[in-house]
Order: C-alpha cells, then sequence, then structure tokens
C-alpha cells in the first residue's frame, strides 16, 4: 500500500477524534479511546469471515462440556484470537439506546480470547465504556470506525463490478498506521525527546546491518530475534521477514521465534495485537510487560539477533531502585568481572539508561554457535563520549571494545526520528567477527545520505532511501577506507586518565601574628595546650621563616618529647594545617621516608632519591591537592605514559610526578574528532576586496551625515 494510502487512512483515524471526542476528552485523552478502537475495529475485520463457524464451534463444544476450547476456536476461527459473542460491530451499529449499546458492547469485548483480553486490559479501555455512553457517543464511534470510505481489513474490498475499491491493509502497513497514530498523541502531549519510534527505512537498515553479513551462513533451523524496548514490534516482525527472505535465497528452511519486552502498556498492547494479527499466537506469548532494566523477562534466553531503539535522555532511577540502589545492586548483567575486577561497575549515571539496554543484550548473547550472536541498537551521540574513565558509561565501551564486539558505528542524518532531531547513531556488534574486521572498529558518516521528505513528520524530515541504505551497506560490507568511512584500532579509542601531582610546599614562621592566628584556630579544649607548648618552644627555635617543613617538624617533635609533650596525630595536622602556609619556594613536605635499599627511586611516580644526614634514602612527597591535575594520555601513545610525562609534563611543571594508583582507563568514541572539516580560510585577496567594497558603498555617507546634521540646526 503506498504512503498517501497509509496517510489517510491515519489521517481519517485521526479525525475521528476531532470529530467525536472533541468536549468530552482533552486532547492529550483521545488516544485512550482511538488506539484501542482501532485494535478492535481491526481485530474485528479479519473475524467476519469467520464468525459463524466459531459461534457453531463453541455451540458444539458447550454441548460436549469440553472445558479447555481455546485450541479448537482458535481453529474455527483461522486466527491465534477469536471473539465468542454474538455480536460482531455491524451488529452493534443499529443499536439506539445507549444502556443496551452498553451491555452489548461489553458482552462483544468479554467475547474475545484471553491473550486480546489482555491487550484491552493494558489498554484500560472498559474503564473508557462509561464515558462513552454517558456522553452518547459510543454509537459514534462504532460507525466512524465502520465507514465505507476505510478499510482496516487485510482483504481488499471490492464494488459491484468486481473491481477493487479498497486496497487490503497488510500487517506492516497496520503497524506504520499505528506508529503515526501514536507519534501524533506523543507531539500533541509534548513527549520527551526520548519516547520515539522508529522509521521504517532505518529498521530495515539496522535489519539488514545484522543479517547480511551472515547471509551465507544461515543453516536451515531455529533462530531467535529479541528487541528488549520494542515498542510496537516493528523491529521484530522487519528483522523476521528479511530473515525469513534471505534463508529462501540461500534454500534454507528456518523457523523464527521473536521475544520482545516493552513497558509501555499501550504500546506493549498494539505489539501483542501486532503478534495475533498475523496469526502468531505462539509468540505473543514471547513479548512480556515490564522494565528490562529492572524486570528481565528472559533471564535464561540467549538470541541469535537482537535490535532495538531504547529510549535515551530518560531516567532510570525507578528501575535502580528497584534493584538496590547504586551500593546495593547485584545484577550479573551490570556488575561483572573484567580486567582482573570482580565488581567491575557498568552502571551510568541515573539520569540516562540507555547504555544498559545494550549491557542486556550483550549479556543474552550465544556463546555455543557458529553465528553467535549480532546486534544492532540505536544511541544518541552521548553513548559515544559521556561519562569520564572509570565511570559507568566509559566502563561499557571499555568492556565492549576490550572483548572485540564492536564492528561499526554508523552516524545517522539529522531529523531521521519523529520525535526528536539530534544526531543519532547506529551500533553494529557481534562476537563472532570475521577476521579482517578482528581488533578495529569501522566509523560510518552517513549524514549526507538522504533524500528530503516532501511533508514533514513531526520532527522528521527526511529518510533514507534504497538507494541511500544500498550505500550504507556496501560502505560497511566492503570495509574499506574512504572520505566517509573511517578504520582504527580498538585501542585508539581508549587512553588512561592519570592524576599529575605536585609537591605541598610549606613554611613556618612563628611571628607574633601567626602565633595569634594558630590559637584562635586551636578552638577544641584538646588543642589548646598546642598553642600555649608552642609559645614557650619559640625562642628555642627561632621564629623562622622556617623553608623546610620537615626540619621544622623534627625539631618540634624533639622539644615535644622532651618535655614528654604528647603530639597526636590530630595536632600534627593542625600544626600543617593551621600554623603552616604554602610558599613555591619552601622545600617539598616528606609524606615516606623508606629505609635505605627497601624501595627504588622512580620520580616519575613520585618516589624520590635524597641524601638525609648523610645518607641516602627514597621518599616520597605530600601531594599539594591543589596543583593536582588531570592528564588524558592514549593508549597508543608511543613510549606510554612515561614518554608523554616527559614530553608534555614535565618541561612545564619539573616537580610532578604520576600518582600510579589513581590511573584509570576510559574510552570514548569521537565523531567530530575524525569527520570534522575545517571550513577553509578566506585568502587575503577576498577580504581586501570585501573591504574595498564596504569603503565604495559608504564613500560620501559621513559627509551626508553632517550636512543633515546641519540642516537640522
Amino acid at each position: 500500500m503506498a504512503n498517501s494510502d497509509l496517510n489517510w487512512i491515519a489521517n481519517f483515524i485521526w479525525g475521528i477524534a476531532d470529530d467525536v471526542l472533541r468536549d468530552v476528552y482533552v486532547r492529550g485523552k483521545y488516544r485512550d479511546v482511538i488506539l484501542p478502537m482501532t485494535v478492535i475495529r481491526r481485530l474485528d475485520a479479519i473475524l467476519e469471515p469467520t464468525k459463524q463457524s466459531v459461534l457453531k464451534m463453541k455451540e458444539n463444544l458447550d454441548a460436549a462440556k469440553i472445558a479447555n476450547q481455546h485450541a479448537a476456536l482458535n481453529q474455527a476461527s483461522g486466527q491465534a484470537f477469536y471473539n465468542t459473542s454474538k455480536f460482531t460491530l455491524r451488529d452493534l451499529k443499529s443499536r439506539a439506546r445507549q444502556q443496551q449499546l452498553k451491555a452489548d458492547f461489553e458482552a462483544y469485548l468479554d467475547g474475545f480470547s484471553p491473550n486480546v483480553q489482555e491487550i484491552l486490559d493494558k489498554f484500560k479501555f472498559r474503564n473508557q465504556i462509561q464515558t462513552l455512553v454517558d456522553a452518547d457517543i459510543l454509537g459514534g464511534i462504532i460507525e466512524k470506525f465502520l465507514d465505507s470510505s476505510i478499510n482496516l481489513s487485510p482483504k481488499p474490498i471490492y464494488d459491484g463490478n468486481g473491481q477493487e475499491k479498497l486496497p487490503a491493509l497488510d500487517n506492516h502497513a497496520m503497524g506504520t498506521i499505528f506508529e503515526e497514530l501514536i507519534r501524533r498523541f506523543n507531539e500533541e502531549n509534548n513527549e520527551e525527546a526520548g519516547e520515539h519510534f522508529t522509521p521504517r527505512d532505518v529498521v530495515k537498515l539496522m535489519a539488514d546491518l545484522i543479517l547480511l553479513p551472515i547471509a551465507d551462513q544461515i543453516e536451515s533451523g531455529t533462530y531467535l530475534v529479541y528487541d528488549g524496548a520494542c515498542g510496537t514490534g516493528g523491529m521484530l516482525t522487519i528483522a523476521q521477514e528479511r530473515l525469513q527472505e534471505l534463508a529462501q535465497e540461500h534454500d534454507k528452511e528456518v523457523s523464527i521465534h521473536l521475544y520482545g519486552q516493552e513497558t509501555v502498556p499501550e504500546t506493549y498492547a498494539i505489539t501483542k495485537a501486532d503478534l495475533l494479527l498475523q496469526g502468531e499466537g505462539g509468540e505473543a506469548e514471547n513479548v512480556i510487560y515490564g522494565s528490562t532494566l529492572s524486570q528481565d523477562g528472559f533471564r535464561a534466553r540467549r538470541f541469535d539477533f537482537m535490535l532495538s531503539n531504547p529510549p535515551y535522555g530518560k531516567s532510570w532511577k525507578t528501575d535502580l531502585e528497584r534493584m538496590g540502589g547504586k551500593d546495593g545492586i547485584s545484577d550479573p548483567r551490570f556488575i561483572i568481572t573484567h580486567a582482573d575486577d570482580s565488581e567491575f561497575n557498568l552502571l551510568p549515571r541515573s539520569s540516562d539508561g540507555q547504555l544498559l539496554f545494550l549491557v542486556n543484550k550483550l549479556s543474552k548473547m550465544k556463546e555455543d554457535t557458529p553465528l553467535g550472536s549480532r546486534i544492532a541498537e540505536v544511541h544518541n551521540g552521548s553513548s559515544l563520549f559521556t561519562g569520564d574513565a572509570g565511570q559507568g558509561e566509559s566502563n561499557i565501551r571499555r568492556w565492549i571494545l576490550e572483548n572485540d564486539w564492536l564492528e561499526a558505528i554508523i552516524a545517522l542524518p539529522l531529523n531521521m526520528f519523529y520525535n526528536t532531531g539530534i544526531a543519532t547513531y547506529i551500533w553494529v556488534l557481534s562476537n563472532r567477527k570475521p577476521t579482517h574486521r578482528r581488533g578495529k572498529v569501522q566509523l560510518i558518516d552517513a549524514t549526507k545520505w538522504f533524500q528530503p521528505l516532501r511533508k514533514n513528520l513531526g520532527k522528521k524530515n527526511c529518510e533514507l532511501s534504497p538507494e541511500n541504505i544500498r550505500r550504507i551497506l556496501d560502505t560497511f560490507l566492503n570495509f574499506e577506507e574512504n572520505e566517509q568511512s573511517k578504520i582504527f584500532p580498538n585501542e585508539a579509542f581508549g587512553y588512561w586518565k592519570i592524576t599529575v601531582e605536585r609537591p605541598l610546599r610549606l613554611k613556618v614562621e612563628l611571628t607574633k601574628e601567626r602565633l595569634t592566628h594558630f590559637r584562635m584556630a586551636c578552638t577544641d579544649a584538646s588543642e589548646a595546650p598546642l598553642a600555649a607548648f608552642l609559645e614557650q618552644v619559640t625562642d628555642e627555635i627561632g621564629t623562622g621563616p622556617h623553608n623546610d617543613f620537615n626540619l621544622f617538624s623534627e625539631k618540634f617533635e624533639a622539644l615535644a618529647d622532651a618535655r614528654d609533650f604528647k603530639l597526636s596525630a590530630k595536632r600534627r595536622k593542625l600544626i600543617q594545617s593551621a600554623l603552616a602556609v604554602k610558599d613555591e619556594s619552601a622545600q617539598p613536605v616528606i609524606k615516606k621516608l623508606h629505609k635505605p635499599g627497601k624501595a627504588q627511586p622512580d620520580p616519575l611516580h613520585g618516589r624520590y632519591q635524597i641524601t638525609l644526614q648523610g645518607k641516602e634514602h627514597v621518599v616520597e612527597y605530600e601531594p599539594d591537592t591543589d596543583l593536582r591535575d588531570t592528564e588524558q594520555v592514549p593508549l597508543l601513545e608511543e613510549g606510554g605514559i612515561q614518554a608523554f610525562v616527559r614530553r608534555e609534563v614535565l618541561p612545564h611543571v619539573p616537580d610532578a610526578w604520576v600518582d600510579a594508583n589513581a590511573t584509570k582507563i576510559g574510552y570514548e568514541i569521537s565523531f567530530t574528532r575524525y569527520f570534522y572539516k575545517p571550513q577553509p580560510l578566506r585568502t587575503l585577496e577576498e577580504i581586501r576586496a570585501d573591504i574595498e567594497a564596504i569603503e565604495r558603498e559608504t564613500e560620501g555617507l559621513l559627509d551626508q551625515v553632517l550636512l543633515a546634521m546641519r540642516a537640522a540646526q
């Protein structure tokens, strides 16, 4: 069916809301009636041809007192669902009295099979019936959906001459209409950017990205396809269709089972309905309601192919609390063993959980099959670079890249999605990378490969034509470098985040002003004797300035020992923090003194060899937290951290060192860095020409202004 026909049907259904529901519902509540009624009419249209067969079967089963009737009734309806009430929607159309219509309509709904009942429950549609009856519009709604100018049936409608009057509406077309209606309702309600649906052109690209590379390896057998944020189920059904096509092209017979999870009740209901409409009753049971993050519906399942467009920029704080909070979470999907860390944390910020959907998929990869698992997932730009080294987002990227699962990331054109115009990217992953891709990642800039729409669909103003999709796929499959395709080793995206320290340098002056200041700082009763003792020994130590805090401390402690004055750790710390002051010309404060021969000097990591009392010692200095800095050192830096520090740090701050215990590994992927094309600077001739042109335009303008001012006087 052409897009124009689909738009016409969507416009017609949208118009029902304005025609019938206005003044009864606020616009934001139209969806509570329109979406379930669209599903009901679709189910009704499919069941119309076999209605009498179902009623006859029901009568026979009841007469035979058979309790388990589900399979027989499905067989009678020819579908994975049925309705055993005596009504169709056309029967209800003629009811004039509202109360009778209400009773008959409720009986009609009650006649649906249990799998449809769950759909109606998720829509909460029965809650709307009394409102529709009270406003005397239930009959009007039914009549509108039975209008002869639209066909929601999978079979065409013919006129009296046997000519096709209205084309059939297949399940994919019906799904497109659902998505368009939901898009409009979301837009009407100003839904947040992350609440969007994936256009069919993007889904087709994603399906081919995970299927085409292994098309010639598909064998006859069973394959499982999974979407952990399945929305209305479009990705699952398109992937199923594409896998079936490729199998047939290679003379293979495959059985495909679909699995999905969805947390929004109405989209979950639409997915279930869509699978039922395709006759996939068993597949409909594989769609689970609830949050994938905190209520994983497939803990023990592993899947061959996985694809999703998870919500991004959306808080997952509620899920986090359900799982025990940041410190209490123990879900093995998100707290793993990696890089010799048994509690490697894959938890991103609670404000955005999109990468957790990818982690969830990676935990469901098949390890014991020749094809392993292939994944395609849509993300916004933050998944590429958000999160510092050691934080959840960076750890996820590190885990993926160090396991060599990432094949490619493809930058899509802007404004590809209905409810958001932000930059989006498709990640393609596999745990069975082909040999030529191992240890490498391909970045593809497809931002300029699109065709504009004649009319915007929400924020969506462009689409991927078949030629655009083919070009992206060819670029991906060819795995060659060019202007739009860059290939990097995995390590190119990694870096060490090093902490650069500089020594704390303190001087002490025992002037009256400093002693008064110190006495005021000793506010605790246990600290007051310290100030008094310090004043007593000032003459013996000398007023200073003492530019070597180490020697000052040594003298002061010797005097304290001689007078049996206890210097606790708290008192020592107070002297350093309240009496001493920082001074660049002072000697570094020694933090640790190693015994001779017990440690090797290593200036790059803060261990220095000095002479004390005629003996060589290795010391570590106290770092000055105010001078602390961090640097990112690429993992591919020639010579590693030491070479970087010698080249970039020590020439500027010779006393700096790296705290080896604080070094962390991070990963980030910057498309801008690899594909940015700076605008060429204008030549001097062009600039001169512009200046001369401006001078010519303004020539004589000042004289005219002055003349006008004189005339005004």
